[in-house]
């Protein structure tokens, strides 16, 4: 199959030749027709399936030739919006609009918290087309009057899953209530949970489900390897690896800001250029960062993994845990940023000891054992002990048998024992520096689950863990 074949206007079809793309990836070949079809859409797909276009070439497409078009020197009113929950993923969403409308006269915009509004509201007086927004952000100009969203026709929510996990589920019936009740409305989901289905019932209207990813799956183009370490060596092991293989563009993965940024400190030093993408950076920073590393520049980014959502892209080769995620599912979306489009990866993972239970529930979900393999010089002690992992006030364990007895705060059915982002002395000489955002214990398995995420969220367009939640504008 062909774009050709899924009926999308001439100008839209070399917008993406010209993008270099002429085999619709499967979430395309039946998002596309769905969308082109009227109904409201309900889409399963994991980062790195070609999503974006999915949903925005047909929507570009309905923009150009419904009758309610733009009278021609009219105001334009913002016909299609789409929510995100990162601003990360909200301009790369947006640079998508702009890329495949090429040829057409469409405006569009982005708009996030962490820089002026002025630009914003000068783009929205210009008038506007497609809105791509974060939700903070996006009430902050509802409220102040400087957002006319009367005229929706179409409306994405993007990454639903992810929006609930940051706490946006009160923003995002907010933003219900203000859109007008007749609208197409597509809702994209790496999971289905009971959630995301609670939200579907509300959201969309006998919508049509398409699911192109099992659930949890991990790319068979991806390699997967675990590299046994100590706690103390991992940063050393991580530039042996860089150096040894001569690796280029390498995303590191790290549980919290301030182990992402000691561990930029250390590569520096080592001749290894790095930048950390994280909540507390500064947009502009982010911003440069991201760029730089797509062109090749920085040669590593260290992310934790709010921040990394919405990375895009081509061809990543390498993806490397230096710290296991303690929530399993963040293990598929992490190393789902390589392996994309058919292209190999490799996905490599440095576990300690005090990481062995997060690896076990990692390989209970993907159903697989992944390959261990020491570096030689870099084996682990064999008679090191678990110690537990220190977050503030919290107490962690991520060690083997740790999920047994004991309450149970951590992903449901995990059999027990506290979950949560470690404290960042893993690969970091044995220190244990408190996280700034600490939470209160949550009430119940998954708020606490879902607390240390919001408090990365903070900064990264999603609102701070309280109840009842109290959003800061992103």
């Amino acid at each position: 199959m062909s774009f050709e074949n899924l009926g999308l206007i001439e100008p839209l079809l070399k917008a993406v030749h010209e993008a270099g793309y002429s085999t619709p990836t499967p979430i395309q070949a039946q998002a596309i027709p769905a969308v082109l079809g009227g109904g409201d859409l309900l889409a399963g797909a994991q980062t790195g399936t070609g999503k974006t276009a999915g949903f925005t070439l047909p929507l570009l497409h309905k923009l150009m030739t419904s009758q309610t078009g733009q009278a021609p020197g009219g105001k334009r009113h913002v016909r299609a919006l789409i929510l995100t929950p990162t601003r990360e993923l909200a301009a790369q969403v947006e640079e998508s609009v702009r890329v495949y409308s090429k040829y057409l006269p469409i405006r569009s915009a982005v708009m996030f918290g962490g820089v002026g509004m002025n630009p914003q509201i000068e783009a929205l007086r210009r008038g506007l087309d497609v809105l791509v927004a974060t939700p903070g952000r996006l009430l902050d100009h509802h409220q102040q009057g400087t957002l006319d969203l009367s005229h929706v026709e179409y409306f994405v929510l993007d990454e639903a899953d992810r929006m609930l996990d940051m706490g946006f589920i009160h923003d995002i019936r907010r933003v219900l209530s203000i859109l007008p009740p007749k609208k197409q409305s597509l809702l994209f989901s790496a999971t289905f949970s009971d959630e995301i289905k609670a939200l579907a019932e509300r959201l969309l209207n006998s919508p049509k489900v398409i699911e192109v990813a099992r659930r949890n799956a991990t790319a068979e183009t991806i390699a997967q390897k675990v590299h046994p370490v100590d706690r103390d060596r991992k940063r050393e092991l991580l530039t042996h690896l860089i150096k040894t293989n001569d690796w280029h563009q390498v995303l590191v993965f790290t549980r919290m800001k301030h182990g992402a940024n000691r561990l930029v400190e250390y590569l520096l030093k080592q001749d290894v250029t790095a930048m950390a993408i994280h909540g507390n950076k500064s947009q502009s920073a982010r911003t440069r960062a991201l760029a730089e590393f797509k062109s090749g520049e920085l040669q590593v980014l260290v992310a934790t993994d709010i921040a990394a959502r919405g990375i895009d892209i081509d061809q990543l080769p390498h993806v490397v845990n230096f710290e296991l995620p303690n929530v399993p599912e963040d293990y598929v979306h992490r190393i789902g940023r390589t392996g994309r489009a058919g292209a190999e990866g490799e996905a490599i993972s440095l576990v300690c000891v005090d990481e062995e239970g997060f690896l076990a529930d990692i390989e209970k979900l993907i159903k697989r054992q992944i390959p261990r393999e020491s570096v030689p010089g870099f084996e682990a002690d064999p008679h090191a002990k678990a110690e537990p992992i220190v977050l503030g006030r919290r107490v962690l364990h991520g060690a083997p048998g740790s999920r047994s007895g004991g309450q149970s705060a951590g992903r449901p059915g995990s059999g027990g024992g506290n979950r949560g982002p470690h404290g960042g002395q893993h690969g970091g000489g044995g220190s244990r520096h408190a996280n700034s955002n600490t939470n209160k214990p949550a009430q119940g398995q998954q708020q606490d689950l879902r607390a240390p995420r919001r408090a990365e969220a903070a900064n990264s367009g999603g609102p701070v863990s309280s109840p009842p939640p109290r959003r800061v504008r992103g």
